[in-house]
């Protein structure tokens, strides 16, 4: 059947059709000779990792069972289109948490495999990946592997972080993370610049699980990287609150798309001066809930509508944290361009290794940034960004690319040959014909 699916960036337009895996214990739908497949869950990638232009999606959200939940060690058995929301509205009660998570729980486990996500614990827990246990690969061929460190070894590096191009994930079992309550211990600092963000950064990774800053890309001059910082930790056994109520469920909807004009360098310098000065306090300790501390945008339902019908691009990056110059360069290019990102995430990646072949975390500094699609001028600043990045020796993230050169993904990348061998024959995505066929 004819479809709308869209990647979360809503760029970019692409036709193609899809079909839904209703059974794990199926053969694969395949479409006749030569059109391609490729999964897709809930879409909440940013660029055409998700896509497939001519060819068919194979949804996966109607794989939502839970196989098996070990309860007294966190073990998790569940098909690949379990969200991460329906895993924390069952493992929390039980007393376990996520091992890592990314900034929405709108993700399809399948999908958390395939991209390798990280979150505010990346030094402490590394990806996602380090987490799944095992996991069932559905081939093209019928050929059903079941995949883990010490089983079909090449497939399971390959496909975790392999951008669902090794074949269907149909299951998967992950190692949860023990906690005692949903509440949090949390703090926001805010930051005058780059050296007190690393400063911070330092001094919080060996006592906080949870790191991660937000920085005001629109800000020059003396106030050129200032932003708050955020830390924080799952409360301990004696810390649990004698009373608590749940955080509330989403409360707001983006009912249509912003005119392009509204999101402008003078309207995110305003919206950033004031979400810098709103904390008119150093610090700020509280307990708050989980929900509000990993996945504040989730309360926006269709919050990409922000950014308006032309949708925009997500740009995300890590290099080296030796050189915190180039952090700096690279903010100053973006604060001199006047299409600065008023969702601007930046933290520091750990040394722990992910399992994934392709995978992009590594040790680090990370800079993620929204960018309204503006035209030539947004994918002539993306692109010095790519130079400046590939001369760091750094990368950019795919699952939040849209528009990478063949020669920048090649020189990030270099394994991609390697990976490729791995790749089912009757798998493909706009991303991959983009990056190895431009």
């Amino acid at each position: 059947m004819s479809t709308t699916y869209q990647s979360w960036g809503n760029f970019p337009k692409v036709s193609q059709r899809s079909c839904p895996i209703l059974w794990r214990t199926k053969p694969l739908p395949l479409p006749n000779r030569p059109d391609t497949v490729l999964p897709y869950g809930l879409g909440r990638s940013y660029g055409d990792v998700c896509l497939n232009q001519g060819g068919m999606l194979l949804t996966t959200r109607r794989l939502n069972r839970f196989i098996s939940f070990d309860t007294s060690n966190g073990v998790l058995c569940c098909e690949a289109g379990v969200s991460l929301a329906e895993i924390l509205d069952l493992c929390v009660l039980y007393g376990w948490f996520l091992p890592t998570t990314p900034g929405t729980k709108f993700v399809t486990i399948g999908g958390a495999i395939a991209n390798d996500v990280h979150g505010k614990n990346h030094h402490r827990a590394g990806t996602f990946g380090r987490h799944v246990l095992q996991f069932e690969l559905l081939r093209s061929n019928g050929e059903r592997l079941l995949c883990s460190p010490t089983s079909h070894e090449q497939y399971y590096a390959a496909t975790i972080g392999g951008l669902g191009l090794t074949g269907l994930i149909t299951w998967a079992k992950i190692q949860l993370k023990r906690i005692y309550h949903r509440a949090m211990q949390t703090e926001s600092i805010q930051f005058s610049g780059l050296e007190e963000f690393f400063e911070l950064s330092a001094q919080s990774d060996s006592d906080y699980d949870y790191t991660v800053a937000w920085v005001d890309c629109s800000s020059q001059g003396e106030a050129l990287g200032r932003g708050i910082f955020f830390r924080g930790n799952h409360v301990t056994e004696d810390e649990i609150p004698a009373t608590w109520h749940d955080a509330p469920s989403r409360t707001l909807t983006m009912p249509f798309n912003w005119p392009s004009w509204v999101l402008n360098r003078w309207s995110v310098s305003a919206f950033n001066w004031a979400y810098y000065h709103k904390q008119r306090q150093k610090i700020i300790r509280k307990l708050t809930d989980y929900d509000p501390f990993f996945y504040p945008l989730d309360s926006i339902s269709e919050w990409r509508r922000l950014y308006g019908k032309n949708g925009f691009l997500q740009y995300q990056f890590v290099v080296p944290y030796k050189d915190h110059t180039v952090i700096k360069d690279i903010l100053q290019t973006i604060a001199a361009s006047g299409q600065s990102s008023f969702l601007a995430v930046l933290k520091t990646f750990g040394q722990i290794r992910s399992p994934g072949m392709l995978s992009f975390p590594r040790q680090g500094v990370t800079l993620a940034l929204d960018f309204p699609i503006k035209g030539a001028t947004t994918f002539e600043l993306l692109e010095r960004l790519d130079d400046m990045v590939r001369e760091a020796n750094g990368a950019v993230y795919p699952c939040k690319d849209a528009r990478l050169s063949p020669r920048n993904f090649q020189t990030y990348y270099p394994q991609w040959t390697e990976f490729a061998q791995y790749i089912d024959p009757r798998f493909s995505s706009s991303f991959w014909r983009r990056v190895t066929e431009g």
